[in-house]
């Protein structure tokens, strides 16, 4: 049996050009559009343990035929996509440990 895990990494580029990884936790499909939930990847975990423990949500958008992410500016926005991905990510924690 393989019991590798693999993660789905994205890198970007910040504003000073300093390149990082992700994580992407989940992609979300709605009619506002396509989101990205992100959460910063660290190689050694050892590095994990000062980090705040905050997920970043980005919208996609198309530009010259290649997918983009930016920054929600609407709070609101932001907010309907946040309580979507915690609510898909509450219940399928609930699932798995209903199945052991």
């Amino acid at each position: 049996m393989d019991n590798e895990f693999n993660v789905d990494l994205i890198t970007l580029i910040n504003d000073e050009g300093e390149e990082m990884e992700f994580e992407i936790l989940d992609i979300i499909e709605i009619d506002e559009g396509k989101f990205y939930v992100l959460y910063p990847y660290y190689e050694n975990p050892a590095d994990a343990v000062n980090d705040p423990g905050e997920y970043y949500i980005m919208e996609v958008f198309e530009k010259d035929g290649e997918e983009e992410l930016a920054e929600i500016e609407d709070d609101e926005k932001l907010d309907r996509i946040a309580a979507i991905f915690e609510e898909n990510y509450y219940s399928e924690d609930e699932e798995d440990e209903e199945e052991e």
